[in-house]
This record gives C-alpha cells, sequence and structure tokens, in this order.
C-alpha cells in the first residue's frame, strides 16, 4: 500500500509537470490529475511473495506516451527513498509499452494509457464506456487490463473460491514453465479466465471440485473454441473486437480466450503451434494426475512437481545471449531481446523437421570480468570461464541469462571507456572489462520419421536482423549471438540443488573415415565465419556432418559455422585429445 501510495504521488507530480512543459496554467496543471490502477493477480487478490505488481498510469490527453517514458524514469528514482528504485527497465517497444522495475524490493510492471479528457481525477472509474472515445490502440489494451480484472471477478459465482483454486493453478502453471504472455503461454489474466468458465460450469463447488475438474475440462477442450465468460458485446465505438468471421488475423488464434470487458480481445493471441502443444500436453499429464489422486494412488503433492525442462526436457538446446558493456544499457537490451524471443519460436517452429521449439519462461542473469577484447568476444559467445561467482549467485530473473553456448555475437564493443548513445558509462574498472550476458534457452525437439536437413540460419539471422534493427540499438554497447548447447554441456546454475546435469554418451570408435554418420537432421546456427575461417580454427580441419538420427552436435567448445549463404557443413573440433578424424560421435 506503501508503494501504491508513493507511485500515485509520483504520477500526480508527473502529469503536473508535463501540463506546465506544455504551457497550461498553474492551476490547470494542478488540477490535472492522473491516476494509478492495479490489475491482474493483484487485483484479484491472488497474489502472493514475490509476485509482480501489475499497475497502469492514467493520464488525460495532453500527456503523451513519449513524455511517459521521458519522464517517468527519472522521477521514479527523484522522489523514491533512496535507493527504493532498483532494475530501472523501460521496454517502450514491446507490444504493450511498459517499465518494469523494483520497488523496496516490490516488483512493478508499470503501463501508461491516456485518456481523451482534460483531468483525470482520484475518483476515476473506468468501468464508464464511453471513456474509451477517442484512445488510441496500445492505451485501449492497458486500460482493459483493469477493466477485465473487474469483470471477472463480478462473473464468478462465487468470488472466494474462485481465488483459491486460481491460486491453485497459478502454482501448477508456474511449476510446469507455462506462465508467460511474453514467451507465447497464457499470462496471469488469462489463466484466471479459463478458471472462471470452470467455476461458472460448476456454480456451487469448493476449489478442491473446481481444481479437479478443471484439467478434465481443459484436456477435452475443442480448440480454437473460444472461451467466453459471457457474449461478446457490441458498442458504439470504432474500435476492433475480436471476431474470426470478420478479422483474417483473429482466424489463426490458436488457443483464443476472450477477454469480457468492451472491446473484447483475444488474451492469448501469441501461443504458437509449439506453446499449444506443450499446454496440451501439461494439461493432459495433470488431469492423469488428478484422476489417481482421486483414486487414492497419488497425493495432490504430485500434481505440482517442478517441470523438467534442463534435467529431462530436450537434448538440444538454442540459447539466444543477449550482452552489454553496463548493467543500465543490458536491463533495456536484454528486455528488448526477450519481447523477441517468441518470433524466433514462432519462425523455427515453422520447419518440418521440428517437432516443436519450447522457450522457456525464466532465465539467468551473469556478470563476467574479463582483460582483453578476445576474452570479451569469448563472452559474447557464451564462454562462462570469466564469469563472476564469489559471493554472486546467478539469478532466474524475467530477463533470462547467459550460459555455455557456441556461437559469435555480433557487434564489435570497443576497448576504450566511451558514453554510449544514451548517455551511459561503460562499465571497466582499469584495464578489466565487465560484461553483462542475459540468455534465453529454447529447447528443440526434431521430428523423428527419417533423415532431413534443418538449417536454421536464415531464421536466427532474421531475429537477430529484427533486434538489431531496434533505434536504440549500439553495436559498441550490445550484441547479440544464437547458438547451441547439448543438454550435457548446460551450466550448472540452470540446475536446482538435488537436479542433476543429464549424462553424455560416451564416444564410440569408428572405422577411419572422412566422415561422420549419425542418425537425425543436419542442424547449422549462428553462422558466423565462412568454411575457411572455421577450418583455420582447428587442428583437424573440417568434417562434413551428415545427421540422420541421433545428432552428433558439438559442444560449445567445439564447434564453429559456417556463414555462407546456403551452408550445408558443421565444422567439428575433437572434445577430446583421443578422440581422432573418422572417429563417430553418438
Amino acid at each position: 500500500t506503501t508503494v501504491l501510495e508513493s507511485l500515485q504521488r509520483i504520477t500526480t507530480e508527473f502529469v503536473r509537470q508535463v501540463s506546465k512543459k506544455n504551457g497550461l496554467s498553474d492551476a490547470v496543471a494542478d488540477s490535472a490529475g492522473g491516476k494509478i490502477f492495479t490489475y491482474g493477480s493483484y487485483r484479484l487478490g491472488v497474489h502472493g511473495p514475490g509476485s509482480d505488481i501489475d499497475t497502469l498510469v492514467v493520464v488525460p490527453k495532453h500527456v503523451s506516451r513519449d513524455d511517459f517514458f521521458d519522464l517517468f524514469p527519472s522521477l521514479l528514482t527523484e522522489m523514491a527513498p533512496s535507493g527504493a528504485i532498483e532494475e530501472l527497465t523501460p521496454v517502450p517497444d514491446a507490444f504493450v509499452p511498459i517499465i518494469k522495475f523494483e520497488y523496496s524490493g516490490i516488483s512493478i510492471d508499470l503501463i501508461f494509457a491516456g485518456l481523451a479528457v482534460s483531468q483525470v481525477p482520484i475518483t476515476l472509474s473506468l468501468k464508464d464506456k464511453s471513456l474509451l472515445r477517442g484512445v488510441e490502440g496500445r492505451a485501449l489494451r492497458s486500460l482493459n487490463g483493469v477493466r477485465d480484472t473487474d469483470e471477472i471477478l463480478e462473473l464468478v459465482p462465487q468470488p472466494k473460491v474462485f481465488k483459491y483454486a486460481l491460486r491453485a493453478i497459478k502454482l501448477w502453471a508456474r511449476r510446469r514453465a507455462i506462465y508467460a504472455n511474453v514467451y507465447g503461454f497464457p499470462g496471469g489474466v488469462a489463466w484466471a479466465m479459463l478458471v472462471a468458465r470452470v467455476c461458472q460450469l460448476y456454480p456451487q463447488a469448493t476449489s478442491a471440485v473446481i481444481l479437479s475438474k478443471f484439467f478434465v475440462i481443459m484436456c477435452r477442450w475443442s480448440w480454437p473454441t473460444p472461451v467466453l465468460l459471457k457474449a461478446i458485446e457490441d458498442g458504439p465505438l470504432q474500435v476492433r473486437i475480436w471476431n474470426p468471421k470478420i478479422y483474417h488475423g483473429d482466424k489463426y488464434h490458436l488457443m483464443p480466450v476472450i477477454t469480457p470487458a468492451y472491446p473484447s480481445m483475444c488474451s492469448t493471441h501469441n501461443v504458437s503451434v509449439s506453446t499449444k502443444k506443450i499446454i496440451c500436453r501439461e494439461m493432459d499429464r495433470a488431469a492423469k494426475i488428478v484422476d489417481k489422486i482421486l483414486a487414492k494412488q497419488l497425493q495432490w503433492k504430485d500434481l505440482f512437481s517442478k517441470h523438467t525442462f534442463f534435467t529431462n526436457g530436450y537434448k538440444y538446446y538454442l540459447s539466444v545471449i543477449a550482452a552489454s558493456r553496463s548493467k543500465e544499457a543490458q536491463l533495456i537490451w536484454a528486455g528488448l531481446v526477450e519481447s523477441k524471443v517468441r518470433l524466433l519460436v514462432t519462425a523455427i517452429e515453422q520447419l518440418e523437421s521440428i517437432e516443436l521449439a519450447h522457450p522457456f519462461i525464466k532465465g539467468f542473469d551473469r556478470i563476467h570480468h574479463c582483460q582483453t577484447e578476445e576474452e570479451v568476444e569469448k563472452i559474447t559467445n557464451g564462454d562462462l570461464q570469466f564469469q563472476r561467482t564469489n559471493g554472486v549467485i546467478t539469478e532466474s530473473t524475467n530477463l533470462v541469462n547467459d550460459q555455455k553456448p557456441n556461437g559469435v555475437a555480433q557487434g564489435d564493443p570497443e576497448t576504450t571507456e566511451t558514453q554510449n548513445g544514451n548517455g551511459e558509462q561503460q562499465t571497466k574498472t582499469g584495464a578489466q572489462h565487465v560484461i553483462y550476458t542475459t540468455t534465453y534457452y529454447i529447447g528443440i525437439e526434431i521430428v523423428q520419421d527419417g533423415t532431413k536437413q534443418l538449417d536454421l540460419s536464415y531464421e536466427t539471422k532474421e531475429f537477430k536482423d529484427i533486434c538489431t534493427g531496434w533505434e536504440r540499438y549500439n553495436a559498441d554497447l550490445n550484441s547479440l549471438s544464437v547458438s547451441l548447447t547439448r543438454n550435457y554441456d548446460l551450466p550448472p546454475d540452470v540446475f536446482e540443488p538435488g537436479e542433476s546435469r543429464p549424462i553424455r554418451i560416451k564416444v564410440k570408435r569408428g572405422k577411419k573415415k572422412r566422415n561422420f554418420e549419425a542418425t537425425e537432421a543436419q542442424l547449422i546456427v549462428g553462422l558466423e565465419r565462412t568454411e575457411r575461417e572455421a577450418a583455420k580454427a582447428f587442428e583437424y580441419g573440417p568434417i562434413s556432418l551428415r545427421l540422420s538420427g541421433k545428432m552428433g552436435i558439438s559442444t560449445p567448445h567445439h564447434a564453429a559455422y559456417s556463414s555462407s549463404v546456403s551452408p550445408t557443413f558443421i565444422f567439428v573440433r575433437p572434445p577430446y585429445d583421443s578422440l581422432s578424424p573418422g572417429d563417430q560421435i553418438s
């Protein structure tokens, strides 16, 4: 409550300063107002320790989104208690532009909406549809976050039962790593609407009954039949309402969960082919476990067992590594890259050799100390030997971290101490460089139906072009690489205490042949070097891999990739001194 009261004071001062800047009188500026609303889990009453508080800044018409991103962050740090604001990360280019930060240890997600009114009093309610007149699309989406939350609570027959059931479903979704709208999974509002629909179907049920029925109903749901809490409303405004019969794009929503407030929208538009498969698998798993719980063969704790994404999930992972030379720059750059990861997932899942691409919903931020530019390049390629570990715990956050893959980052940072385009000082102590990395993991499942060639070079290059095409990208400060990691090469800090890293299959000696024979598909990722340059880097020269079953993919320290337009080779340095040219990798 104290944090929200402080944010309200900052919002009022923000609107007043912008009003003065626009030439309005003191009296008008002082009465312009501005109000903070909460939505999501906090407003629903199902937030817990460590949960974000979703907040919305509503302002009058003369305050713009540019004003919000230009002025509000500095006001936060000025008006909040000293040291209270940490991890301040504006993400203006997201689908819903947002400022993320921590206020006295409480995570805040702050979004913006301007109304076509001259004043926003502290008593304002957003239930009135007429307030939506003249509101642009992004602001409309932001306003509906609050309006939808209020309607959900009004539409469930027993709010208390709904809240208890929703707490359990949210815990389950987080434990199973399928709770993150930005990566293509349902977010908090979508899960709330799914639970609310089951509550409507069983209006007299207890929370335990709702929980048991939830998985049975949802795993059998006939997608893409939409989940609706009430009939979609028409209204007087010329705004888009979800309707697949009219709007071509709405036809391609795979798991539509439609918001109740006017104008109705699809809260799960980010769900992809891959994430839908993963969600359905998890629903089916949960339904079977619930059946066994009711038969007294299992306990409720078995339903909430942790995911096995790293321990027993996939053999191969793509690692998207964002790196920067200052902490402040990394927060912004990693936030931008995180918002684009689902585009890479959508691109590679369309390849016929890919069964699915599974993005992980959390990540790992690391700090590295090194001495030379050569060491900087190694770090941006995924090398962890320079990671600072003494007294520093690698944290799992929504801005993911780096690991130990192979690939080459884009961008060639300078060694001199300079300021970036945002006026930030690049971090460097004496001759030592401090590099901040963030890695996003995507598990890759390969189709098991015969020999295929799999080339991800186009998809990864296109993804990098999208990210580095950002207007605030600075090649001297930021870098990005996409690389491949085998499960047995995952870094130790992705595993929690008690978890074990997958074991590497031993090398088997074969006939002295130039080519390696494996068993799945040729996988080419993050191509940054020519074949000749890659060959010079290795003692044994280039070795062609033709893969058609279990992929003989090299490990982070033992591979580089061709950058030709249509590459057909992966260059492999044997991982052990005992491995000779011609030996087979299984």
